[in-house]
């Protein structure tokens, strides 16, 4: 087989500052307690840290999405870098770290600081934070497209996909439910999780309904919060302190049209070609994985990922999940074990990926998957924007 780049790096350290729906710390301390974390727990100093990335780069217009970019956390560390990246066009999250991989193939630097923070909690306490068309964008790029259809926030857009998958598929409420119910219980065991009570399938279709079939449960948690991750050099990784988890293959194509509203495929978004993607460059099947941590911006992107990554057929997912037991810490593949977006706050992709390597190191504590899980499958995105990674401790 090939020797694709992200053969060759790892992830060595993971860090994660305080999570809540109402930080008492600027983002910018956030951020850098993720990152000292990390940096630490990789065993490195900041002297060691030649690169920095992050996804989608600093957005200072007030929501909250993207509070820290690059030179913020650069100048805070007083890093000295070969190179450094953060932008929004990219393979949805996971763009920071495919370009981290492409830095360190190129010679460019051996260990590089990768970084999320999101101040969406505080942020929401403001006018229009919350939506996707600000006041006096109604005729402004594609946002032309969603104002005649209201669609003024991600959950009435993906509520429509998701109407589609529904009607395709015959999944039911009490089989969706089976996705939030089986994280907040597993939230339940997280500390840093943002929601720990446990919900019930009464909760779950008592709750309000957000856009048809969305109910409040389907949608993730904005949340104050950072987490930053370490990937190196594999030969480098080998002499720090943790175990690599190495990066065996990623998925980052890009075969349908860039548009959120003119996607080509609306009940499955860009998912299939990138879960395609990944199985192409690693000679692991769906079978080997031990652990999902599914992208669940929605629960409608957990249901897809579990279909498109090959774990049950397509419009089987309603199945797959059936009781929930098969998705559970001691099912036949844990899914979220942390909770996910869905009940710890929204961290986007790294959050999963810390979660990833916890259960990797065997760190989980009362949530660790037992039997040593080896093999991970995470993802990231819904819409035209997608990614995604296997990850495998060394």
């Amino acid at each position: 087989m090939t020797r694709y780049a992200e053969k060759d790096t790892a992830i060595t350290g993971i860090g994660m500052s305080e999570v809540s729906r109402g930080a008492t710390k600027s983002a910018l301390a956030l951020t850098v307690d993720a990152c000292l974390e990390a940096i630490a727990d990789a065993g490195l100093t900041r002297a060691e840290i030649d690169g920095i990335a992050t996804w989608p780069g600093e957005r200072a217009d007030g929501s909250g999405f993207s509070a820290v970019g690059c030179a913020a956390v650069q100048d805070a560390l007083r890093l000295k870098l070969g190179w450094y990246a953060g932008g929004g066009e990219a393979p949805g999250q996971y763009g920071a770290v495919f370009n981290a991989i492409g830095a360190i193939a190129a010679g460019l630097c051996r260990n590089v600081l990768i970084f999320r923070t999101m101040y969406e909690a505080t942020a929401r306490k403001t006018a229009f934070a919350n939506a996707l068309l600000k006041e006096g964008q109604r005729q402004a790029g594609p946002f032309a497209w969603y104002a005649p259809y209201y669609t003024y926030a991600a959950a009435l857009q993906q509520a429509l996909f998701f109407n589609l998958y529904v009607h395709k598929s015959g999944i039911t409420l009490e089989q969706v439910a089976q996705i939030p119910i089986n994280q907040r219980r597993n939230a339940g065991l997280n500390p840093k999780a943002v929601y720990r009570t446990p919900i019930t399938l009464a909760d779950y279709l008592a709750a309000p309904l957000i856009a048809t079939p969305l109910r409040l449960f389907d949608c993730d948690v904005p949340c104050d919060g950072a987490v930053a991750i370490i990937v190196s050099r594999l030969d480098v990784a080998r002499g720090l302190r943790n175990p690599p988890v190495r990066i065996e293959a990623i998925g980052s194509s890009m075969q349908y049209r860039n548009s959120w509203t003119q996607l080509d495929a609306l009940d499955t978004q860009a998912q299939p070609k990138v879960a395609e993607m990944m199985w192409s460059r690693t000679d692991l099947k769906p079978a080997d994985v031990d652990i999902a941590q599914l992208y669940d911006g929605f629960t409608f992107h957990t249901l897809n990922w579990l279909e498109n990554f090959g774990f049950c057929e397509r419009y089987g997912a309603k199945d797959f999940i059936e009781g929930g037991t098969r998705i559970a810490l001691e099912g036949d593949l844990p899914v979220n074990t942390g909770g996910g977006a869905l009940s710890a706050g929204r961290l986007h992709a790294y959050g999963a990926v810390h979660e990833a390597c916890t259960q990797l190191w065997g760190r989980g504590g009362e949530r660790q998957v037992k039997g040593g899980p080896q093999v991970c499958a995470t993802s990231t995105a819904g819409g035209p924007l997608a990614g995604a990674m296997l990850l495998v401790r060394d």
